[in-house]
């Protein structure tokens, strides 16, 4: 039987902090559980989404319709050699939980990304990255569930379309899928990625190289960046970094010399949104409640008080400032409902 709660309270499932609604919340603890919310919402067909953590979503009002909640919380081992090991992870699991886990165990790759929020189950959507790494560097396979026919399916690491930010799930399969769990494969051996950003002298500080040393070191940077949604409501990077042609950087360094960059292919390369917002003048100013980090202008915040509605009209404006100076679209990076 099928638990639905009416008119249920989503404040604590955004990380903006929204004070909105659904109207009905399933929570699914098992996979057919989850599958008996997707039969639920086809024999009384109303609007639907799924929702994890709530990290990088953008509620501009309240939502009416269904709100499905994956909450599936197992870690199994699938197998192991001298070098590696695979964990099936399901997609309720929170990430940094995650991070901490393979940390402790002494398993490398994910720890670049400690301290990202949210769920695992949507990690493979955007490909999550930072300092130097990706989620997909470590995705063996992705499972997960067709909405259109309830039918269970399993995606490699290939057939998921990574990219910067973006996957299948984001493109030709975006609002057609649930993801049940991800099968990551770990290394056992030692291998760091200190090559991003201040990483390697942080650690250093620490002194010797350990992973619960990088973790420390990733953690810090990020707090000392990054507002703790409790404190300021917020979505971590709004909005994506812009790729650019070689030529239009090249015009944009003769009128910026400063300007940052990451080459992406030999003929595109990566500008910084936040050098971006800020040179346009948004770090720490508002609009109203909803604001620009003053310590990272990549981050909106919510003072207290805002809306969704609030946080578009600042999102927008910046948006519109950045290509009136610059001549760059910058585009959200957050889900936008």
């Amino acid at each position: 039987m099928i638990q639905t709660q009416k008119n249920f309270n989503l404040k604590s499932y955004n990380t903006f902090g929204f004070d909105v609604s659904c109207k009905g919340f399933i929570s699914c603890n098992t996979i057919d559980q989850l599958q008996g919310a997707l039969s639920y919402i086809k024999q009384y067909p109303q609007p639907y989404l799924i929702l994890g953590g709530g990290s990088n979503i953008l509620f501009s009002n309240n939502f009416n319709g269904i709100v499905i909640h994956p909450a599936m919380k197992e870690i199994c081992s699938v197998k192991e050699n001298d070098e590696h090991i695979w964990l099936d992870v399901q997609a309720g699991v929170v990430w940094d939980e995650l991070v901490e886990h393979c940390v402790n165990n002494n398993w490398f790759g994910l720890e670049n990304l400690s301290y990202i929020p949210g769920n695992v189950g949507a990690s493979p959507v955007q490909n999550i990255g930072a300092y130097g790494a990706e989620v997909k560097d470590c995705i063996e396979q992705v499972n997960g569930i067709f909405i259109e026919n309830n039918q269970a399916f399993s995606l490699s690491a290939e057939a998921c379309q990574f990219a910067y930010r973006q996957s299948i799930f984001k493109g030709e399969l975006k609002n057609k899928t649930v993801i049940t769990s991800v099968v990551f494969k770990l290394n056992k051996t030692e291998s760091y990625n200190l090559s991003y950003g201040p990483i390697k002298e942080q650690v250093e500080k620490m002194g010797k190289i350990t992973l619960p040393n990088v973790r420390t070191a990733i953690i810090d940077i990020r707090k000392s960046k990054l507002p703790e949604p409790e404190e300021l409501g917020n979505a971590g990077s709004f909005f994506k970094n812009p790729v650019i042609s070689k030529e239009q950087f090249a015009t944009l360094h003769e009128q910026h010399s400063s300007v940052p960059s990451y080459p992406v292919t030999h003929d595109l390369i990566k500008i910084p949104a936040g050098w971006l917002i800020e040179q346009a003048g948004w770090k720490g100013k508002a609009l109203g409640k909803a604001a620009v980090h003053n310590k990272q202008a990549l981050v909106l915040v919510n003072k207290g008080g805002a809306s969704g509605k609030d946080m578009l009209e600042l999102a927008h404006t910046i948006m519109q400032d950045v290509n009136n100076k610059f001549g760059i679209s910058i585009e959200p990076e957050v889900n936008i409902i």
